[in-house]
């Protein structure tokens, strides 16, 4: 049985074992709230009940191998527990004890004894509340929650057993058909349990509270069959400050830190992130209507002008298009709000035909006609405690009834999150009408609901993520000087400048033999920025000039680089690699030369990566414009640059092993048909071998 039939017996059981005292006899009750069908079974070596049923002394009295197990004992009695149940073939078990892997080495030394006795079975924790399974009444979970059956809903994966807890709370309307609290994940991870929860067809969406990754790779796989199965994945991303500082030379890793490499993450797997719990659940919400769009054209609609600019404002600041009315909706409109209506999208519909639900349907079928990827109707319910809600109750009773006309997307959007009553939100999901609670994260939703869309359509070229190679040597990084770094990116297939390696009484021979201006350098893999010390003399004509520059240079070195000096850049850009322990390799593309990290403008890829992906994050940049011909100005080579960087990752995945960083600064950008040309090259490795120098090496 392979650990995602395990995962399965575990996330819906036939049968539940409890074992423990308190926690395990809150299990029984919540479980039995929620309308579990399936036997439940105590085991209490003292007790003869549990919660009114029976007690077993041990696990081996169970009456079979259960396929669920909460265990809630002692931390020290945990591991024989779960070593037993792994003994009796048991699906997979919730260890809700803690004190393991998080309470230090004696702590670490448990868990990997917990980790031994679970063998091939499914474990959710330690450290856990546990798992609520609202489509078939399971709750392994050791405290009251607020959720609800259901035949169909989101999934959700939280690192943090609270906010599992609170979000079982929210009054939003959100359908939640699984919610498990990982822990430790000392067994069982969170790809593990998203691969399990794809196999449900009842799960719509999976929503993710991280803290962080074990295995970034696997997580790829999983969310790339996300992707292939069209069902939405969003994340709650916390901790993302570094974590820790690392001496690097290189611009590329300074560029690039953590949060960074988790966006990128997100962006390669059609993740959508948020950043407030709120949003989390509105985003949620929409995605189980509506799953991903085909696009991010809206039509709004309200009785106000006010809500309709902030409709547009915050529609704007986020992507999302309020694009005029077809002629056919717009004609309909001016039918049915008359001369003093002003038809536009986003809609002011006025008061005129406020409670006449006759023309208030046809109003809304007219929006909703429109045929855009989703429609808003934005709707704030008075307080019920003071105001009477007819009025707007008819509102809604003519939206779902144009609805039902058009079948099109459509969102029921109040401007606060109080403005929309659960019962209301709950009878418009059954209308597969989105009950959205605050503007700003509907369009959130909305905005992440196509981007979403747009990954599941190009899944079939998106590629897994590299896992990341084994761990360097722990030694200090060898550093290649500039001219065996070049020609071993150059063995790849990027264009450096013609040079030559001189002594100081042959550099003006060179010089002459390249041609002039050239530009002299000095040679010394112990020195990473060479215009920091003088290094570098730049745009010589004659060979006084060369003359001068390797006497002004003699103090740092006795070796030098000459080489032609490339003239007629458009513009300079970086591009780096360099290695993080979680994500493997990471490239960085962005604005280059002296001034990168004070600019820092840049866009960062993991590896693997295609063109597509490149001249993507190439459009992302704000310096895109000069390279597209700004103000009439030549365009850049782009397809060339595309190249050196394709260069640059082929080098990269080649050496990964032992490749620390490396940076292109700068890769000089010709105009269109003159090539990129790399005139500055830092790379430094792990361990000093030829193999870097050559692709039939590696």
């Amino acid at each position: 049985m392979t650990t995602r039939d395990h995962l399965r017996r575990l996330l819906a059981p036939r049968h539940i074992a409890v074992v423990g005292g308190t926690a395990a006899e809150e299990a029984i009750r919540q479980s039995r709230l929620i309308g579990f069908e399936g036997e439940i079974w105590p085991v209490h070596p003292r007790r003869e009940t549990l919660s009114g049923l029976p007690c077993f002394p041990d696990v081996d009295a169970l009456p079979e191998a259960p396929d669920a197990a909460f265990v809630a004992v002692p931390r020290e009695a945990t591991v024989g527990v779960v070593s037993a149940l792994a003994a009796r073939g048991a699906g997979g078990v919730v260890c809700h004890a803690s004190g393991f892997a998080e309470h230090g080495p004696a702590g670490e030394a448990l868990q990997r004894a917990l980790v031994d006795a679970a063998g091939d079975m499914a474990l959710i924790g330690p450290n856990c509340m546990g798992m609520l399974n609202y489509l078939d009444g399971a709750a392994l979970w050791s405290e009251q929650h607020g959720g609800h059956r259901v035949d169909r809903g989101v999934a959700v994966i939280t690192q943090s057993g609270n906010l599992g807890q609170n979000l079982t709370m929210q009054r939003r309307s959100l359908p939640l058909a699984q919610l498990v609290t990982v822990g430790n994940g000392a067994v069982t991870g969170v790809p593990d349990l998203m691969a399990a929860m794809l196999d449900d067809p009842r799960i719509t969406a999976i929503g993710l509270h991280l803290e962080g990754i074990a295995d970034t790779a696997a997580f790829s796989r999983v969310c790339l069959e996300a992707l292939h199965r069209q069902v939405p994945v969003i994340a709650l991303k916390s901790g993302t400050s570094q974590l820790g500082a690392r001496v690097n030379l290189s611009h590329t890793s300074a560029l690039s830190g953590s949060d960074t490499l988790w966006d990128a993450l997100f962006r390669r797997l059609g993740i959508a992130r948020v950043r407030q719990v709120g949003t989390f659940i509105e985003t949620l919400k929409f995605l189980h209507v509506h799953g991903g769009l085909a696009g991010p054209r809206i039509a709004s609609a309200s009785c106000s002008g006010g809500e309709a600019a902030l409709v547009a404002d915050l529609a704007h600041e986020r992507g999302v298009e309020l694009p005029a009315f077809p002629e056919a909706a717009e004609g309909r409109l001016r039918e049915v709000l008359g001369d003093r209506v002003h038809v536009a999208n986003p809609l002011d519909y006025h008061t005129y035909i406020w409670g006449d639900e006759r023309a208030m349907t046809e109003c809304f079928a007219a929006v909703l006609s429109a045929d855009f990827d989703s429609h808003l109707l934005v709707l704030d319910y008075p307080r019920d405690d003071r105001c009477l809600p007819r009025p707007w109750q008819t509102t809604v009773d003519a939206f779902v009834a144009a609805r039902r006309r058009t079948s099109a997307p459509a969102c029921v959007v109040s401007l606060l999150p109080e403005g929309l009553p659960e019962p209301v939100g709950e009878a418009l999901l059954r209308e597969d009408i989105a009950p959205m609670q605050g503007m700003a994260d509907c369009l959130d939703a909305v905005a992440s609901a196509w981007t979403i869309g747009a990954a599941q359509r190009s899944a079939a070229a998106i590629a897994p993520l590299d896992p990341p190679a084994g761990g360097v040597t722990a030694d200090p990084p060898v550093q290649l000087d500039e001219w065996s770094g070049k020609q071993a990116l150059a063995a790849y297939g990027l264009r450096v400048p013609d040079g030559r390696i001189v002594a100081a009484d042959t550099a003006t021979e060179a010089a002459a033999e390249l041609g002039y201006p050239v530009v002299v350098k000095t040679l010394s893999p112990s020195i990473a920025h060479k215009t920091d010390v003088g290094g570098v003399r730049l745009r010589l004509t004659r060979g006084r000039q060369v003359r001068a520059a390797v006497a002004a240079m003699a103090d740092l070195g006795d070796r030098f680089l000459v080489e032609r000096m490339v003239g007629g850049s458009l513009a300079e850009l970086i591009v780096g690699v360099h290695r993080d322990a979680q994500f493997g390799l990471a490239l960085t593309i962005g604005a280059g030369g002296e001034l990168v990290e004070l600019v820092r403008d840049v866009a960062t890829l993991l590896l693997p990566v295609s063109r597509e992906e490149i001249e993507a994050a190439l459009r992302s940049l704000r310096i895109w414009p000069l390279l597209a011909g700004y103000r009439g100005r030549p365009a850049a080579d782009v397809d060339a640059v595309v190249d050196a960087v394709v260069a640059v990752a082929a080098y990269a995945r080649a050496h990964q092993s032992h490749l620390v960083e490396l940076d292109v600064n700068p890769l000089l950008v010709l105009p269109t048909s003159h090539g990129a040309v790399a005139v500055d090259v830092l790379v430094r490795l792990a361990e000093d071998t030829s193999a870097s120098l050559h692709p039939c090496a590696s």
